[in-house]
Protein backbone atom coordinates (compact mmCIF):
# COMPACT_ATOMS: atom_id res chain seq x y z
CA UNK A 1 0.00 0.00 0.00
CA UNK A 2 1.82 3.14 -1.03
CA UNK A 3 1.74 5.78 1.85
CA UNK A 4 0.94 9.86 1.86
CA UNK A 5 2.02 12.46 3.65
CA UNK A 6 0.11 15.55 4.68
CA UNK A 7 2.59 19.05 5.37
CA UNK A 8 2.90 20.73 8.99
CA UNK A 9 4.45 23.64 9.12
CA UNK A 10 4.52 25.13 12.88
CA UNK A 11 6.89 27.73 14.40
CA UNK A 12 8.98 26.52 17.80
CA UNK A 13 10.28 28.79 20.49
CA UNK A 14 12.78 27.97 22.56
CA UNK A 15 14.80 29.99 25.22
CA UNK A 16 17.80 27.45 25.67
CA UNK A 17 18.79 26.97 21.99
CA UNK A 18 17.56 26.18 18.18
CA UNK A 19 18.25 22.65 18.87
CA UNK A 20 15.12 23.04 21.55
CA UNK A 21 13.21 25.30 19.10
CA UNK A 22 13.29 22.65 16.56
CA UNK A 23 12.16 19.61 19.14
CA UNK A 24 9.41 21.75 20.33
CA UNK A 25 8.23 22.34 16.74
CA UNK A 26 8.15 18.48 15.80
CA UNK A 27 6.93 17.81 19.14
CA UNK A 28 3.71 19.89 18.45
CA UNK A 29 3.50 18.36 15.41
CA UNK A 30 2.87 14.44 16.79
CA UNK A 31 6.30 13.54 16.94
CA UNK A 32 4.90 9.21 16.29
CA UNK A 33 3.77 9.91 12.80
CA UNK A 34 6.59 12.50 11.84
CA UNK A 35 8.89 10.62 8.93
CA UNK A 36 10.97 13.99 8.40
CA UNK A 37 11.83 17.78 8.87
CA UNK A 38 12.71 20.42 7.05
CA UNK A 39 13.96 23.95 8.76
CA UNK A 40 12.65 26.48 6.62
CA UNK A 41 13.64 29.41 8.54
CA UNK A 42 15.69 30.54 12.12
CA UNK A 43 15.39 33.96 13.94
CA UNK A 44 15.29 35.16 17.55
CA UNK A 45 14.47 38.37 19.20
CA UNK A 46 15.60 40.03 22.54
CA UNK A 47 12.64 39.98 25.23
CA UNK A 48 11.62 42.98 26.78
CA UNK A 49 13.50 41.28 29.97
CA UNK A 50 16.32 40.70 28.23
CA UNK A 51 16.13 36.96 27.38
CA UNK A 52 16.99 35.86 24.31
CA UNK A 53 14.72 33.60 22.00
CA UNK A 54 15.12 30.86 19.34
CA UNK A 55 12.34 30.88 16.71
CA UNK A 56 12.20 28.58 14.04
CA UNK A 57 10.02 27.59 11.17
CA UNK A 58 9.84 23.60 10.67
CA UNK A 59 8.07 21.90 7.65
CA UNK A 60 7.40 18.42 8.82
CA UNK A 61 5.96 15.12 6.89
CA UNK A 62 3.38 13.57 8.83
CA UNK A 63 2.40 10.21 7.76
CA UNK A 64 -1.61 10.55 6.41
CA UNK A 65 -3.53 7.91 8.57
Amino acid sequence: MAKSYVYREIVGISTTSIEDAIKNAVAAAGQDSVSWFEVLATRGRVTPEGEYEYQVTVKCGCINK
